[in-house]
Parts: structure tokens; C-alpha cells; sequence
């Protein structure tokens, strides 16, 4: 079973993971077996839900527990899957992140969720369509810069390579500017592309209907556990 296993600094009693086709998108580290984990229905919004007794199919675009023994999990095939923990691994978050999440405000939204400050929590990117897959309209380039912080337009604006009468956009990027300007300077990941990597990873750009989920979770051992993973 070949899970991606993120590289970032959360504490050890934290289990993150990616699926691949090799995994499965069932597959689990083994310590989160028979742990619950919910499946919400996902629409490029910016509602965060609470896993505990969460009933699958509840329209959300992340998912989050102070509990531990709970997975918050989400899927994607070129969004962005952001998995969120505070430094002491007392809460967790699973973030579906496509651009209409990032521009609506979904990541802020799973922030505001967390008791911890900004400061307090690291992130990571999943894997996730590459800027040099991402072929992008004006329009979605503008709805960026629109919602920038004023410090950051230019920062956002060197996310969007021409190409043409298009762009290139750089999602990874994208989400790490607007995680660190609300303060969240622990950002990890942001370099499996999902389109060019065909042997392990689903791509909606690439395969269409066909192509599968990659599901992204994130838990809580009882505190003192070690993951193993």
C-alpha cells in the first residue's frame, strides 16, 4: 500500500496522508482503522463543518475536530487537498481548496474554525495540478487579484504566467499567500502534480469522467501515541 505521507512539522501523535491509485482510495494508515471518518458532499463553497457525528453527504468544503480518533478527510483530482494541524495536535482540518474555494475564502473560513491563532498552525498542500498544467481564462486571474490583500497583489499577479491569450496559474502558490497573510507561516508541500504524475495520481484535466479521487485525511491518536507511519 503506498500512501503519500506528508513531510511537516506536526506533532507526532498527528496522521496525515494522500491516497494514490496504488493505495486505493480506501486505504488508511493502519493506527486510523476503524476510526470514523465522514465524507461530505463537496461544492467549491467555504463551509467548514465539525467531524464529530458528522453524517456523510453533508454539503461542506472542509472538515474539523478537536476530537481525537476521527478522520477529517476530503477528495480531490487537481484541487487542492490543505491539511491543517496546530502545533500541539489538540485540532485538525481537512480543506478541499479548488479556485473558487480559494477565492470564496474557504481556507480563512477553516482557519477562523480553529481555536488556535494563525501563528500556531502548519499546513500542508497536497498533491495537486502544477502550474504548468493549469491553463486558466482572464477572468479567473482577476477574481484573485481582486480578493488580494493590497501587499500581496503583486505576489498573486506573479502566480499567473501568460500563455497567450491565457494563464498559467499556480494553485499551491495561490493558497500559500492567502495562508500566510492570515498568519500562518508553517506551509509545507505544494509539489505533487496530479496531471503529469499519471502512474499515481487521478487528474480530472486529464482523464475527465474517468478519472478517480484522491482522498486526503488527517487525525488525532490519544494524546502521548506515536503514529508509525
Amino acid at each position: 500500500m503506498t500512501l503519500i505521507t506528508p513531510d511537516w512539522p506536526a506533532p507526532a501523535h498527528v496522521v496525515a496522508f494522500s491516497t494514490t491509485r496504488e493505495s486505493g482510495d480506501l486505504a488508511r494508515p493502519g493506527v486510523l482503522e476503524g476510526f470514523p471518518a465522514p465524507r461530505v458532499k463537496q461544492v467549491h463553497g467555504k463551509r467548514v463543518v465539525v467531524a464529530d457525528g458528522l453524517e456523510d453527504g453533508t454539503e461542506a468544503d472542509a472538515v474539523f475536530t478537536r476530537q481525537p480518533e476521527i478522520v477529517c478527510r476530503v477528495e480531490t483530482a487537481d484541487c487542492l487537498p490543505v491539511l491543517l494541524s496546530n502545533r500541539a495536535g489538540t485540532e485538525v482540518a481537512a480543506v478541499h481548496a479548488g479556485w473558487r474555494g480559494l477565492v470564496a475564502g474557504i481556507l480563512e473560513a477553516a482557519l477562523a474554525s480553529m481555536a488556535s491563532p494563525p501563528g500556531d498552525v502548519v499546513a500542508w498542500i497536497g498533491p495537486a495540478i502544477s502550474q504548468a498544467c493549469y491553463e486558466v481564462g482572464g477572468e479567473l486571474r482577476e477574481a484573485f487579484l481582486e480578493g488580494a490583500d493590497k501587499g500581496q497583489r503583486a505576489a498573486v499577479d506573479a502566480c499567473f504566467l501568460p500563455r497567450g491569450a491565457k494563464y498559467l496559474a499556480d494553485l499551491p502558490a495561490l493558497a500559500r499567500l492567502r495562508l500566510e497573510a492570515r498568519g500562518v507561516l508553517g506551509v509545507s508541500g505544494g509539489g505533487l502534480c496530479t496531471y503529469t504524475d499519471a502512474r499515481r495520481f487521478h487528474s480530472w484535466r486529464r482523464d475527465g469522467q474517468a478519472a478517480g479521487r484522491i482522498v486526503s485525511g488527517i487525525a488525532m491518536l490519544p494524546v502521548g501515541a506515536q503514529s508509525h507511519t
